[in-house]
């Protein structure tokens, strides 16, 4: 029910923002329709993300059927979200990302199964490698736009994301569900703020690809 009031929320506040933007409500920052249809495409994207990662936790932990599956559609996310990125800031950059996200989710694989088996020299060496390559992720964007994506920014969003899935994943592993659920909150709450810090880094960057005003200080979706 909360994700739902989130969802209305924020679903209100983008179509006032997008009449604004037709002219309903001048004198104040608007964002144009672009500008809202990318934003809401990388929540979309970011929430598929963790739903699919928590799904492939849920399905591991207790040996479903559709595990397979249900990692196959986990991946084919990695290349959603590269495939985002590609109109803005090229093929290569793109490829590469899905990549690295690839990465990001095998490794997760490396620290699930380390972790059901009960191995801490295998699980602890399985998390260093997660982070790094979490830390890879962030490196990789802020490089691509530093000056909308700053590397400590973007390195703190990316470690959150990790700590609050491996709190999740850890919890639903040990059998602790309303730990579990309580994590998964604070996943689904922070890759919200993840998902709006790049698609923002994007619009900025690239303001004339979204109907914005180069010069323009004023955007209702990137205060």
């Amino acid at each position: 029910m909360a994700a739902v009031a989130l969802s209305l929320t924020v679903g209100g506040t983008v179509g006032m923002r997008a009449s604004a933007a037709a002219g309903g409500d001048k004198g104040k920052a608007t964002v144009s329709r672009e500008a809202v249809v990318f934003h809401d495409q990388m929540r979309r994207l970011w929430e598929d993300h963790i739903t699919w990662t928590r799904l492939t936790i849920v399905s591991f932990a207790a040996d479903l059927p559709d595990l397979e599956l249900t990692e196959q559609r986990l991946l084919r996310n990695q290349v959603d979200l590269g495939n985002a990125f590609k109109p803005y800031f090229g093929d290569a950059v793109g490829n590469q990302l899905t990549a690295l996200l690839r990465q990001h989710i095998l490794g997760a694989v490396d620290v699930l199964e380390a972790a059901k088996a009960g191995d801490e020299e295998r699980l602890a060496a399985a998390v260093a490698a997660w982070y790094a390559n979490g830390q890879e992720i962030a490196d990789f964007l802020s490089a691509a736009n530093p000056k909308h994506w700053p590397q400590d920014q973007i390195r703190a969003l990316m470690r959150e994301h990790l700590d609050t899935t491996l709190k999740e994943a850890s919890n639903r592993l040990q059998g602790d569900f309303a730990a579990d659920i309580a994590a998964y909150d604070e996943v689904h709450d922070h890759i919200l703020v993840m998902s709006d810090f790049l698609s923002c880094g994007v619009i900025g960057r690239f303001p004339k690809k979204f109907g914005q005003s180069a010069h323009s200080k004023a955007n209702a979706l990137c205060p």
